[in-house]
Order: structure tokens, then C-alpha cells, then sequence
């Protein structure tokens, strides 16, 4: 399908790529889903064990004050555009809260394509449902996994809701059981260890996005009730297992040195008391998925570029999830074929040359509301309400603030000590910041004049607003 993409902004992508490799690099996003900052053994997990990660970590780089978005949809969306969910296109002309793509939008395999990439989605995918949005529409050559998430409840008896497994367009089963549950990872993993080796004379992209520890969790046999951390612990163990499986497979093939691997995490952990021990932990963080403090938005990453990037380092630079469009475009050499907002920034020198990552600041969206905005050192925290009506049932993750806040993100991530009083130019500085994002981006309640829109019906900001207009013009 022919992408149109509307002009905005330019941001010149530097050629770096080819010059400095002679082969064209491998990208791998592993990317989980719910799992929290705190577990993962290196990031601090007491009973959760993760040799593998943590020996990627050594081999590699982590990550300490790296962002996604709050909620599923919205940060699979962000990371596959490189832009803020709220500045993305949805069908209808709709701002919602759980972002689709517009079959007009790019993503990052679809840029990568024009550089000879083979590209893979294994796993989730959650980004629209029709067919011109699903993986084979949006850039990618082979897709196996769930169209949307796994499931909405602790356990898979608790909701009628049953996940089919897609190979391309074709169902091949049907989740009925936690036991199919547990053969997920298993089932993802050798899949993505066969596109390695299938693909392993071509350059490749592989988005590897599995479901757990999404709810209902599930894990195979080898790995249930061995775990420290119960049952939860069991499917990071076995999450573990499926990136040394990867790396062991880069590795017997002879591509360790040629592909830059990025494990992940979409979103804070699903912390509610029905879900009980099935959910993980954001600590030292406050808050969990769905919200905009640090526990709900900064996650767990680790990147490893064997021969390329420095090892055993712990990175402390502001980054994001939108980021991996503008870096893997710079790496492999590939260009925009139109001139593109994207909000991203290539840190490709950060993992190169150890230099600062290019973000001045990031902007915590809850679905279309902008509720928070970091710099370097800070972060801001405006006033809202408790459970805002306009966010439906999401609105219940939603606590009131009922003054400014500023928090100092070098010496307190968990948000405890509100400097607002203490720092009033600091304030002035970060409003300003607040009002320039609801200008450009948009907020729950205003359309932003960089949010991009493709069709011809009124700019909205949610679906209930459009379907309200689409009744109206029947009516007439």
C-alpha cells in the first residue's frame, strides 16, 4: 500500500551506517510486555533470576533512565514510528486512547525495506486490526504472533476474551487453556531463532514482542514452579531463557558482531489487587502501567553490539523507546523517502562515542492527556483530576494532583519530595514546556497542530466523539 506521508518538520538523519561497517548491521528489539524497572537481576530483582540478561548487561549496556509509554498500544505505536502516540495518525481522524496505526503512517520496517532488510514481527502486535494495519500492510515480510494482547484477566477462565495466533493472515490456533499460554515464549522463540538463521546472509530486522509477562501469564513446563519469584517469576525465567536462545543463536552463526540487540520493556507493570501475584514490580519507582509517574513509563533496557559499543556500562542519559527509528536509520544508512516529524532522536553517538543523549526534554502523555514533562534533571508534574471521565474505565489508574510538582530525577526517582516551592524559575521554565507540547502534540482536550490526520472527517480526539459525527450525518 502507497504511503502519503504530510509534510511538517525535517529532521536531517546524518549518513553513518555503511561508511563504518562493511556489512550492513542487524537490528533485534526484544520487547516484553508489563514487565516492571525491577525485574530483571541487574536491575535489582531480588528472586527473580535472569543470567542471561544480566550477562548481556556485562556484555553490553544498561539502561537506567529509558522511556516507552504507559500502555500497551500507545508504546508499541510510539516505538514502530518514532513519534509520541498523540502526534500519530489513527483511522477516522481520532485521537485514542489506545492508538492505532493509519495504514499511511511509516514505520521503522517499512524504511528498512528500502535498504534490502528482511523484517520479522514475531509476537504482539496491537496496533490496529484491520488488515491494511496489520504487519504485512505496515513494513514487515513475516509476521507470527497475536493480533492484539493475550488476554484481560488474571486468568484465562476469568474473561470469554480468546487470543488467536496468526502466521501472516492465516489462525493456526485458538488460546484456550493457560497450558497453550505457557507455550508462548517457546513457540515465539523458536521462531525468531529460525528467521536469524534463515535470514542470516541478509541483513534483518527482527521486532521479537513477546506477550508475557502480560496478563493471564503463562509458562512451559520446563519453567513452571521453579522460580523463587512464584509463578510470575517463572515467565521472566523463561523470558530469560528466550534471549539467551537468541544470543546463542547470533553467536553459532557468526552475526554477534554485526547486530545490535535491544531488550525492552512496553510499560510499567500491571499492579492491581485482582491481579495479585501475577504482576511485577516497578522499585525504587512510584506507580505502575497506565500512569505517568516513573514506574509506569521508565523501564528496563539493555543493548548489546558485540565489538561495537563499550561492555559493562551503566548509561544514566535520558532516552526512549522512539528513539530506535532515527538509530537504526542513521546505523544502516536508510532514508526517509519524504521529509517526516518523528520525535525520536538517533543515540547512536551514545552508544558509539559516549556522548549525551540529544533529548532536551520528554513529555509524559496518559493516553491523550499530557500530564508530566522531564529535562536532564527534572521533572514537572501538573494538577488533574482523579478518574477523568473522559478516559472511561482507563480513568481508574488515574489519581488527582492538586498542585505542581517538581521533582529532582538525579537524587529522588521515586518522586517523593515535591521542590516546586523551592525551584520557581525551574516551574516557569517546565510550564512553558507543558504549553509548547499542548500546542505541537495536543492534549485530552485540544488538537495539536503537529498531530498528523489523513482523512477527511473532523480532527477528534476520541472515537466516541467521531462516531457522535458519523450518527449526525446520517440523521441528515
Amino acid at each position: 500500500m502507497k504511503k502519503i506521508i504530510i509534510l511538517l518538520l525535517f529532521i536531517p538523519l546524518v549518513s553513518f551506517g555503511q561508511n563504518a561497517f562493511s556489512k550492513k548491521t542487524n537490528f533485534i528489539i526484544f520487547f516484553t510486555d508489563d514487565q516492571g524497572y525491577n525485574d530483571v537481576g541487574c536491575f535489582g530483582s531480588p528472586d527473580i533470576k535472569t543470567p542471561n540478561l544480566d550477562n548481556m548487561a556485562k556484555g553490553g549496556m544498561k539502561f537506567t533512565n529509558f522511556y516507552a509509554q504507559p500502555l500497551c498500544g500507545p508504546s508499541r505505536a510510539a516505538l514502530l514510528t518514532g513519534s509520541y502516540p498523540i502526534r500519530i495518525a489513527e483511522p477516522k481522524n481520532t485521537k485514542d486512547f489506545h492508538t492505532k496505526l493509519h495504514p499511511k503512517e511509516v514505520t521503522i520496517a517499512e524504511v528498512l525495506k528500502t535498504e534490502g532488510y528482511q523484517t520479522a514481527c514475531i509476537g504482539k502486535w496491537h496496533v490496529g486490526e484491520e488488515p491494511e494495519q496489520m504487519p504485512l500492510e505496515q513494513g514487515f515480510d513475516y509476521y507470527y504472533g497475536t493480533p492484539k494482547y493475550n488476554g484481560n484477566s488474571k486468568l484465562i477462565e476469568e474473561s470469554p476474551y480468546r487470543s488467536p495466533i496468526l502466521r501472516n493472515n492465516d489462525t493456526l490456533m485458538v488460546i484456550n487453556t493457560v497450558e497453550e499460554m505457557g507455550l508462548l515464549t517457546n513457540k515465539y522463540t523458536k521462531e525468531a531463532t529460525d528467521f536469524i538463521k534463515k535470514n542470516k546472509k541478509n541483513p534483518f530486522f527482527l521486532y521479537l514482542a513477546h506477550n508475557m509477562p502480560h496478563v493471564p501469564i503463562g509458562a512451559s513446563e520446563k519453567f513452571r514452579g521453579k522460580s523463587e519469584g512464584s509463578f510470575y517469576g517463572d515467565v521472566i525465567e523463561e523470558l530469560d531463557w528466550s534471549m539467551g536462545e537468541v544470543l546463542k543463536t547470533l553467536k553459532d552463526e557468526g552475526l554477534e558482531e554485526n547486530t545490535l540487540v535491544i531488550f525492552v520493556s512496553d510499560n510499567g507493570p500491571w499492579i492491581e489487587e485482582k491481579i495479585g501475584d501475577h504482576a511485577g514490580s516497578a522499585y525504587p519507582l512510584k506507580g505502575s502501567k497506565a500512569q505517568t509517574w516513573e514506574g509506569g513509563v521508565r523501564v528496563p533496557c539493555i543493548i548489546q553490539w558485540k565489538g561495537q559499543i563499550k561492555e559493562g556500562v551503566t548509561n544514566t542519559e535520558l532516552l526512549t523507546t522512539m528513539d530506535f527509528f532515527p538509530t537504526f536509520l542513521e546505523i544502516s544508512g536508510a532514508k526517509l523517502s519524504q521529509k517526516l516529524t518523528i520525535d525520536g532522536k538517533s543515540f547512536s553517538d551514545v552508544l558509539l562515542k559516549n556522548k549525551k543523549s540529544k533529548h532536551d526534554f520528554f513529555y509524559y502523555y496518559a493516553y491523550t492527556h499530557l500530564q508530566a514533562v522531564r529535562d536532564k534533571e527534572w521533572k514537572l508534574v501538573v494538577p488533574r483530576s482523579k478518574n477523568p471521565g473522559y478516559m472511561k474505565w482507563r480513568g481508574s489508574k488515574i489519581n488527582a494532583v492538586k498542585e505542581v510538582q517538581l521533582f529532582n530525577m538525579k537524587n529522588d526517582k521515586e518522586e517523593q519530595y515535591n521542590l516546586a516551592e523551592k525551584n520557581p524559575e525551574k516551574v516557569k521554565e517546565l510550564m512553558l514546556l507543558i504549553e509548547e507540547g499542548r500546542k505541537e502534540l495536543g492534549d485530552h482536550n485540544r488538537i495539536g497542530k503537529g498531530a498528523r490526520f489523513f482523512d477527511d472527517s473532523p480532527k477528534t480526539q476520541r472515537i466516541d466523539e467521531y462516531n457522535k459525527w458519523k450518527n449526525n450525518q446520517k440523521e441528515n
